[in-house]
């Protein structure tokens, strides 16, 4: 006689908690995911943080076509991910660990992968590559690819205290008797409790093992509205700030407590160069009341970190976190353009021991130190590579598709001669330039004005039509020599829109681009005629169709 094995009776070796809350769209495809694993004795728990939409009756649905899957709900909503993850563990039949947001995914071999990492040798947790989706775009990068490159053995934090920067919980397979032993808990009440979670997992780990592959997949959705961005891309609420400021101290405590002191360096660069960086560069688009409250809740701790954490920081950065420290809360807001694009001040002042970012000296002696700006090299880089500032003071449409501006350079570091200087528009919606030439003229030292009229129905656009975004770049020409520089242009302004017609018919649009820096953004739509073609010369045409298509389009014009 013979017993039968059901998912009840048999041991699962790993298990997978799913997390979700009012998600009943999208946790199908997380739960999906798990069931396709290569290795499949696993345990699937969905622990429901008590939703209110159709979650409950989904996840009932799916727990009664798999025996591997179990549903968990839990009496009262946690407000967080803490509490969900926690019960589930409480319930969790496997010998190790993993975890799963509702809107995400795990690539087939990930429980495989992972599981062979920890037989192969006695790890307290295995952590894998994150790839991370964007939903708008489909593009697919390695999140901190450079951490995760080489699969090794990691013998305690403090020889790659560098990894602290991946500090997902869900990148992880854990051994369960590690977190026992530890009493290694997701901390409730919190946001950020990953960082947390993380931390500890690393400080208290004797050893873990980094494999290169893929055991993760995180969609992204950037540009979602306010009000329906998760918890960690609520950037836009100053309860956000004192989260992650509040989960910060608690690192701190931890480090202290368990020894890790020597660690801090490390970790406040993470948090500067991680976390301070995200909300830096949304600050040209928060107001004046809210910058003010940023500042009174960040300042305070800002002034405890490591000074070498700062040093390690690119010069721009350094200067935006002491702007706003100093309180100059506009010029950090124009000094956060220029994060990531090498983008000039547009003015400079000077003493005895260095030359400093805005135009008024620093109050203290560290403030000099963040402020100073000599390493730059304003004034000395080759003309290539120097650094300007181009900002377009207006925006009017022109006659058919074309956009007039005006345009204000600031060269800080005087690199231009006196008088008119030859410059171009740039910008390349096919694989030629569309070049529009005009003259800046000097109005006082270091600036220059200009204006010129942008012509993009003479954009030649490749013969399949084109479907984008460019931003225009500002091109410098001095005795023969170039620099080209990204053209900011102001955060808000309506949108412009206009038919690009001939042979190849599109909708063209000037926009600001709403994020980041705020260049000027140009957006092509292809419409009529090229909206029905484009699809199908894609699809068939090789490169001698497509150079008889561009000879044909010449003969037409």
């Amino acid at each position: 006689m013979t017993t039968a094995v059901t998912a009840e009776s048999r041991t699962p070796d790993v298990t997978i908690t799913v997390i979700v809350y009012n998600d009943a769209e999208r946790l199908p495809r997380a739960v999906e995911s798990l069931l396709r694993q290569t290795h499949t004795n696993i345990e699937v728990i969905i622990s429901d943080d008590h939703s209110t939409d159709d979650t409950p009756s989904v996840a009932r649905r799916l727990a009664a076509q798999d025996e591997r899957v179990r549903y968990l709900r839990l009496p009262e909503n946690s407000g967080g991910c803490s509490a969900p993850r926690n019960r589930a563990l409480e319930i969790a039949r496997g010998p190790y660990l993993m975890f799963l947001d509702s809107d995400d995914e795990l690539p087939e071999n990930a429980v495989e992968l992972l599981l062979a990492a920890h037989r192969e040798r006695e790890v307290d947790f295995a952590m894998g590559a994150v790839q991370r989706v964007r939903v708008d775009t489909g593009r697919r990068t390695t999140w901190m690819a450079h951490l995760v490159a080489e699969r090794r053995t990691v013998e305690g934090i403090d020889s790659e205290p560098e990894l602290l920067f991946e500090h997902l919980s869900t990148s992880k397979m854990y051994r369960r008797e590690f977190l026992d032993r530890h009493q290694l808990r997701f901390p409730e009440g919190i946001h950020y409790e990953d960082q947390l979670f993380s931390a500890q997992a690393y400080c208290l780990a004797r050893s873990f093992t980094v494999i290169p592959e893929h055991v993760y997949r995180w969609y992204i959705a950037p540009y979602v509205a306010a009000e329906a961005a998760s918890i960690s891309n609520q950037r836009h609420k100053l309860s956000n700030v004192s989260d992650r400021i509040h989960v910060q101290k608690l690192i701190d405590e931890f480090l202290t407590e368990s020894g890790h002191e020597g660690l801090r360096e490390h970790k406040d660069y993470k948090f500067l160069k991680h976390d301070f960086r995200m909300y830096a560069g949304d600050l040209p688009y928060r107001d004046e009341e809210w910058l003010a409250g940023f500042a009174e809740i960040v300042t305070p701790y800002l002034e405890g970190l490591a000074p070498s954490a700062y040093a390690r920081l690119p010069r721009v950065e350094r200067v935006v976190i002491q702007l706003i420290r100093d309180r100059r809360l506009a010029e950090a807001q124009e000094a956060a353009r220029g994060l990531g694009h090498g983008v000039a001040p547009r003015a400079t002042s000077t003493d005895d021991s260095g030359v400093y970012w805005g135009s008024q000296l620093p109050a203290s002696s560290w403030a000099r130190r963040e402020l100073d700006v000599s390493d730059l090299e304003l004034e000395y880089r080759p003309f290539p590579s120097a650094l300007f500032r181009h900002e377009i003071t207006s925006i009017e449409p022109g006659p058919g598709a074309s956009v007039n501006l005006s345009i204000r350079t600031y060269d800080p570091g005087l690199r231009l001669p006196v008088g008119p200087q030859r410059a171009s528009i740039v910008v390349a919606p096919g694989r030629r330039r569309l070049v529009t030439a005009f003259r800046l003229d000097p109005v006082r030292p270091g600036v220059f004005e200009g204006r010129v009229r942008v012509d993009l129905a003479a954009a030649q656009l490749p013969v399949q039509g084109f479907q984008g975004i460019r931003h225009p770049m500002l091109r410098l020409e001095q005795q023969g020599l170039f620099n080209t520089g990204v053209l900011l242009a102001p955060l808000t302004f309506p949108a412009l829109t206009a038919t690009q017609v001939g042979t190849l018919p599109h909708e063209v649009t000037v926009e600001p681009e709403g994020r980041g820096a705020g260049r000027l953004q140009l957006r092509w739509r292809p419409v009529g005629v090229t909206a029905k073609v484009g699809p199908v010369v894609r699809r068939v045409a090789g490169p001698r169709v497509r150079r008889a298509a561009r000879l044909v389009r010449s003969a037409l014009r």
